[in-house]
């Protein structure tokens, strides 16, 4: 909301509003509105405060998981290969996430030349398709980091709309159902039916 939208309401606006629904994310809660609704009572919203519960569940899953991976490494010598292989799955995810498109590109190929040697088949194999593809994959770095995300998006709607739209016998009737589920639908789309 416009920081001002409030205050712009005028006072016999505000002191209609009766209930303000919240955000507990961090600064929601302070924001100068709320001083404007001093007569409102303040609730915080029902999704969020289960976003919240979710955020921290997974927060203590993540934990867990990593004190057990940490005492499993040290249980036993076989176990090591688990680590090894996290910790190199982390430095692929890495590359992605460099301040500067050519620093990525030089973790990558780093990667692509180290990763095919891995002992541990799995990342060797990992390591043998990242080579077979290394200019498709350092190619990312080059095009401001393309990606079929967008695609891949679409798809899945496609795939839950094919899903929902079970017994659909016209075909004309299945492809409206598409275009509305994609957002696609206007009156340029639009038929009589």
């Amino acid at each position: 909301m416009h920081e001002n939208w409030l205050a712009e309401r005028g006072e016999q606006f505000r002191s209609g509003i009766q209930i303000a629904t919240l955000d507990p994310l961090p600064g929601t809660a302070r924001t100068p509105s709320l001083g404007q609704l001093q007569d409102a009572t303040s609730v915080l919203d029902a999704f969020h405060i289960v976003k919240l519960a979710g955020d921290a569940l997974d927060e203590v899953r993540r934990r867990v998981q990593q004190e057990r991976l940490r005492e499993a490494s040290t249980a036993d010598e076989a176990h090591i290969s688990v680590e090894v292989a996290y910790l190199l799955t982390q430095q692929v995810r890495d590359v992605f996430h460099q301040a500067t498109p050519a620093h990525g590109r030089h973790l990558a190929a780093h990667l692509i030349q180290r990763l095919p040697a891995c002992p541990i088949p799995e990342i060797g194999r990992l390591g043998g398709t990242l080579r077979k593809w290394k200019d498709a994959f350092l190619a990312y770095f080059d095009t401001g980091g393309a990606s079929n995300g967008p695609t891949e998006a679409i798809n899945g709607i496609i795939e839950l709309g094919r899903r929902t739209a079970r017994g659909y016998r016209n075909p004309t009737n299945y492809q409206l159902r598409m275009l509305l589920i994609a957002g696609g639908l206007d009156a340029s789309t639009h038929t009589q039916l």
